[in-house]
């Protein structure tokens, strides 16, 4: 057609080629998409913050009883905050982890098989019924699982310790050096652990389930077609992939047995501030238990010492927690695949 121009095409570059030029894509943000962000954003300080003013809070209020005692506040099996500086986290803290070791033995085991029998065998309709117990039993309050313990676990399991001081007490923690009575048995770190292990078995069994939940459906009907089983599936495919998962539940819940404090106090005889292995003997103590029981009663000095014994029990817990928060989130990611 006459009088039409054409503008001359423009010279090739990569630059102007749509494949090798990023496109930046830019979403607006709605208005509601501000304040949802800004309250999870608040929300995260907040805990934070409650959490960072807890610590400052015991830390102040430990300091007296940290300068009179010195470094022998973590070696001294005594606590005498009120007429000496005879006192110390020794005497205390061993027996809050030898309860806690009592429970994860019991918890994990019991707490990774139910998670796998959820996961892999259960049918849907028991499926669903067994979550919905399992969290509920999550909801239980501990002053509950106390009063179960004293009531109902401790007289009859009295038998059971017994039998095992008489034929297995050649191993060092079921050694029984009293005589063999049966009041002897009463209030041991035994039965303690195995009340705080009916609380942390929800916790290890929920997440373990989420877990084994995730594993990759490929490699699950890979597994298959090579012939394999579903134990064989579960042992090449599930345990590996949840392997990482289990091991952050269980510090989870070693968190959550380490901070027991109803339980415990209802279950625990003290009889000395010495620690003593021996699970099955009747005695021992807790950081939990002594709070607990002598909060009313000590005066400044011994409340100083009181908290200084939490905020130890304080920074060990939160340890743990962190450690176990990582191991999940590199599980979930799928950092710890096996091959």
């Amino acid at each position: 057609m006459s009088g039409a121009t054409t503008s001359p095409l423009p010279p090739f570059s990569p630059e102007l080629a749509g494949d090798d030029v990023p496109r930046g894509i830019v979403s607006s943000v709605s208005g509601g998409d501000k304040v949802f962000r800004g309250i999870l954003r608040g929300s995260g300080i907040t805990v934070l913050a409650i959490t960072g003013m807890i610590l400052l809070f015991l830390i102040l209020r430990s300091l007296s009883a940290l300068r009179r005692a010195g470094l022998g506040f973590f070696t001294i099996q005594n606590f005498l905050p009120e007429t000496s500086n005879q006192f110390g986290v020794a005497a205390l803290l061993p027996d809050s982890v030898l309860i806690a070791l009592v429970a994860l033995i019991i918890a994990v085991p019991v707490g990774v098989a139910t998670a796998l029998f959820i996961s892999e065998y259960a049918p849907v309709a028991l499926r669903r019924v067994m979550i919905a117990l399992i969290d509920l039993m999550a909801a239980i309050p501990s002053i509950i699982f106390a009063l179960w313990g004293v009531f109902y676990l401790m007289p009859r399991i009295l038998g059971l310790t017994s039998w095992l001081a008489q034929h297995l007490g050649f191993i060092p923690v079921f050694h029984f050096t009293k005589p063999n009575v049966v009041s002897y048995y009463v209030g041991s770190p035994f039965i303690a652990g195995i009340v705080v292990s009916m609380m942390v078995i929800p916790i290890i069994t929920s997440l373990s389930r989420q877990v084994f939940s995730q594993a990759p459906q490929g490699e699950r009907e890979a597994a298959y077609a090579l012939g394999s089983t579903r134990w064989g599936m579960i042992r090449a495919v599930v345990l590996p992939f949840g392997r990482a998962g289990v091991i952050g539940a269980s510090m989870l819940g070693l968190g959550r047995a380490l901070g027991e404090t109803i339980a415990v106090t209802f279950i625990l005889t003290p009889l000395t501030y010495t620690f003593d292995y021996r699970v099955l003997e009747g005695g021992g103590n807790s950081i939990t238990a002594e709070i607990a029981n002598f909060y009313t009663q000590y005066d400044t000095k011994g409340i100083s010492a009181l908290l200084a014994c939490g905020l130890v029990l304080f920074v060990m817990t939160l340890i743990v927690n962190s450690l176990a928060a990582i191991v999940i989130n590199r599980s979930r990611s799928g950092a710890a695949t096996a091959d």
